[in-house]
């Protein structure tokens, strides 16, 4: 630990956002940085705790204290080794993740925790900067071919791994341009795609093959691709969407917000789009779900000059700190506020949908009523407050209310893979399923989740494959 009294003379500084008359003009990275020096400075606050709570705490296990301390003093070549030694692109997580490690670092019992997110982001971007990441092309090939069908974290996580395994990895995306949830699921305003399009040059380089525009189980069998490859590796993501079955769902001006952020990153990315244009300039938009997922939903409104923007959740409103049975390291269910937040919504908690109110098929507006939640036994139970509805005016609604598990259509039927009680691809401790040679990593196979849960169950199922291969 360079200066052990870091935390005690250096304040917590965050890097904040671009004013939101400005940002809220463009697609821009709302994101600031710090100057080098303050950077490093934030790096010192690191206490090198005894138990390291942060490393316990991250899905990927980063070594955190240590990368902290390489920050510090500016060996920036090696705080980017220790960084991927357990995380194939900390670019990615050093910007969307939500930071579990923050919220357990001991400085967070007084809420002052060291800003790793941003140190993180900023370490391998300055290692960008510096030319210390650079491709690293396998000396030696094993001559095991192996297909991994979707290139979101999990998938790109676990051909990045296998490669330098040296084995020869081919990347299946049913999408344009690779990056799965990554590329068109995150908004630009969170995540520059040129960091995308940086890192899969690398692969690439490396070897990585990736074929777009390929949805397997349609263009091509996955018996076809089972002929061809050695292992398959399924990392197709939970997506299929959580639907609302009220009266009314079948009005015009009610999408899936998967739908809303795919078409305005595609838009973003000068893909020319044939289909319906969501666009919400000048209307009163409602968001259902009060999740990440729904925060995009309300920045990409508010980008679009949206009249207005209300977000609503069927659950409680968190409280603003921990509650007594909330305690630290354990991530806290306190109120979020996100960026997108700050630039204009109106937010309400405990309201449940009844009805979407339009004429001729047009939504004119969404019946809501405010419910009660009672815990008997352990078991949370809801129910409407009597009195309460009321109508919420809105010519457009996204529904965001999280993803149930993968998409069955396609090559999950096809092989006929068994499902586990949730729907999602049932594998066992080696991420095989119930076919011989294919593996599911991620959100297919454990739900939908973390960027960076992805990331590590994407390099848990490459160890378990090269295995696999190597008959070890």
């Amino acid at each position: 630990m360079g200066n052990p009294k870091g935390f005690m003379e250096v304040a917590r500084k965050e890097a904040g956002n671009r004013p939101v008359n400005e940002r809220v003009d463009d697609y821009g990275e709302v994101e600031q940085v710090l100057n080098d020096d303050d950077r490093r400075l934030q790096a010192s606050r690191c206490m090198d705790c005894g138990i390291p709570f942060c490393h316990w705490a991250c899905p990927v296990s980063s070594k955190i204290p240590e990368w902290q301390d390489a920050l510090y003093k500016g060996d920036y070549a090696l705080a980017s080794k220790i960084l991927h030694s357990t995380n194939s692109f900390p670019e990615f997580t050093g910007r969307v993740c939500p930071a579990p490690c923050e919220k357990s670092c001991v400085l967070a019992i007084h809420e002052e925790s060291v800003t790793i997110r941003e140190n993180e982001a900023s370490t391998v971007e300055k290692a960008f900067e510096l030319g210390l990441i650079k491709p690293r092309i396998p000396k030696k090939r094993t001559g095991k071919k192996v297909a991994i069908i979707g290139s979101g974290p999990a998938g790109l996580s676990a051909a990045d791994l296998l490669n330098q395994a040296g084995h020869s990895v081919t990347v299946f995306e049913r999408d344009d341009a690779v990056g799965g949830l990554l590329r068109y699921g995150i908004p630009d305003f969170k995540l520059n795609k040129k960091v995308i399009d940086r890192r899969v040059q690398i692969f690439e380089t490396e070897g990585i093959e990736f074929k777009t525009n390929v949805m397997v189980g349609e263009n091509i069998s996955g018996k076809d691709i089972l002929k061809q490859f050695d292992a398959v590796i399924l990392a197709i993501g939970a997506m299929k969407p959580r639907d609302l079955a009220s009266e009314g769902r079948e009005m015009s001006g009610i999408y899936f917000a998967m739908e809303y952020l795919t078409q305005q990153n595609k838009i973003n990315r000068g893909v020319s789009y044939n289909g319906q244009r969501i666009d919400a300039k000048g209307q009163k938009v409602l968001v259902i779900g009060g999740g990440d997922t729904g925060s995009d939903c309300v920045g990409t409104a508010n980008r679009q000059k949206a009249a207005s923007v209300t977000q609503i959740e069927i659950l409680p409103k968190p409280p603003a700190k921990r509650a007594k049975g909330n305690p630290w390291p354990y991530w806290p269910n306190v109120l979020k506020t996100s960026s997108s937040h700050d630039e204009g919504c109106e937010r309400m908690w405990s309201m449940s949908t009844r009805r979407f109110i339009g004429e001729n098929g047009v939504l004119k507006g969404v019946e809501v009523a405010e419910v009660e939640w009672t815990n008997e036994n352990g078991k949370w139970n809801m129910k409407e407050i009597e009195g309460t509805t009321r109508v919420l005016e809105a010519d457009l609604v996204f529904l965001s209310m999280g993803f149930v598990h993968p998409v069955h259509e396609g090559v999950i039927q096809e092989l006929g893979l068994e499902l586990d009680s949730r729907g999602n691809i049932k594998v066992d401790d080696s991420f095989a399923t119930s076919k011989k040679g294919v593996f599911a990593a991620g959100d297919a196979a454990n739900g939908a989740s973390l960027v960076v849960t992805a990331i590590s169950k994407g390099r848990g199922a490459a160890e378990k494959v090269h295995n696999f291969l190597m008959g070890k």
